[in-house]
């Protein structure tokens, strides 16, 4: 059974720093994209960051510049380090990835970015 599980939300204020982790199991998640989405309250579920297999990553506009993504395929791990966080980076944080036509969510984990 696939499971993915986000850890590393936090109340931080505009400018700092957070480091998001996924932690998958019940698959080899080494030849799937793999994504962090976020929605904030009231909004719908968005893209805020996706990598490859290859290791090749993509970003909304929105955070270009200031997030980065990243896998550890050999421990099954996503992360996803925010820099420059805005009140507007605030949400749930989802981690996600698609396997054999299945699309896979955990549970989330919240930023908040307020002073």
């Amino acid at each position: 059974q696939v499971k993915l599980v986000e850890s590393g939300g936090d109340l931080v204020q505009p400018g700092g720093s957070l480091r998001l982790s996924c932690a998958a199991s019940g698959s080899s998640f080494r030849p799937y994209t793999m994504g962090w989405y976020r929605q904030g309250l009231g909004n719908e579920r968005e893209l805020v960051a996706a990598i490859t297999s290859g290791g090749d990553p993509n970003y909304a506009d929105s955070v270009m510049g200031r997030f980065t993504i990243s896998r550890d395929n050999a421990n099954n791990l996503l992360y996803l380090q925010m820099t420059s966080l805005k009140p507007e980076d605030t949400a749930v944080y989802y981690c996600s990835t698609r396997i054999n036509r299945m699309t896979y969510w955990g549970q989330g984990t919240q930023v908040t970015v307020s002073s």
